[in-house]
């Protein structure tokens, strides 16, 4: 009896997929039938795969799909490096929402699971001077230089809380050692000179503030800052000059820009 091509072909089909099914190679059998085993390999599994999501979310700074996926990494306590790097990134996400109190509470434990952590340590001294707690701030930029003494960023860390808090002395220290590694940070020139000014070392300020706007020509609040050291120089028609320099160079600044206005105005010629 003649077999209807149709029926042939399917039948080559079916009979070429269970050749392939025979000898296809076979998935390997689970090396344990341990139930907590087992669960330790889903749980791997499921922290690596949210890892990646979370990691996406990021990149697209999709902030709410990020603090999400790193909080259910979080709940299922991974070992280190992952606790740790879960911890800092889940802070990361919720900083980015405004959230700082929690995000300073994961960059606490992140930094409690890794001692040397020190992009936690940076990103918590910002988080504190955030939500104001300069005590906290200070503590954690004092530890931050203490292991990374040469860092730019431990540097500038704990200068910018020093001056925050009035600390002066340690924030002209800090800045300019900072600037002794890199001349060309015209933003540590602009902080050196804030301190310098509030020491009263009006000369030392200046020289920062040229220096700063040499860098960055557009720097309006150097050339504020400047302004306002030239006038206590007595300097009054150049500070005048700098004011009004500044209402230029402010233009996307409006509060900065018309204070300088206010002080252009105040001068007379």
């Amino acid at each position: 009896m003649r077999v209807p091509l149709l029926v042939a072909l399917l039948l080559q089909v079916a009979t070429a997929a269970a050749q392939a099914q025979t000898y296809a190679p076979q998935s390997p059998a689970p090396r344990t039938t341990s139930v907590p085993a087992l669960r330790a390999i889903a749980v791997h599994r499921e922290i690596e795969e949210r890892f990646t999501l979370g990691l996406a979310a990021e990149s697209r700074r999709d902030w709410s799909s990020a603090a999400a996926e790193f909080e259910r990494i979080v709940t299922l306590n991974p070992p280190e490096p992952q606790g740790s790097t879960a911890r800092y990134d889940l802070a990361l996400a919720y900083a980015n929402l405004q959230r700082y109190g929690d995000a300073a509470r994961e960059l606490r434990a992140a930094i409690a699971l890794d001692s040397g952590f020190l992009a936690a340590m940076a990103n918590l001294v910002a988080v504190d001077l955030a939500r104001g707690d300069l005590r906290e701030a200070r503590a954690t930029a004092d530890r931050y230089v203490s292991l990374a003494p040469e860092s730019a960023r431990a540097l500038y860390s704990r200068g910018i809380v020093a001056l925050r808090s009035g600390d002066n002395a340690t924030a002209r220290d800090d800045f300019g050692k900072l600037l002794g590694v890199n001349s060309s940070y015209a933003l540590a020139h602009y902080d050196l000179a804030l301190a310098e000014e509030r020491l009263g070392a009006y000369a030392a300020a200046e020289r920062e503030l040229r220096t700063a706007l040499t860098l960055a020509p557009g720097y309006a609040r150097a050339r504020f800052a400047l302004g306002v050291v030239l006038f206590r120089e007595g300097e009054h028609a150049e500070a005048r000059n700098e004011f009004a320099r500044a209402t230029l160079d402010a233009a996307g600044d409006p509060a900065l820009q018309n204070i300088a206005a206010a002080m252009r105005d105040s001068i007379k010629n």
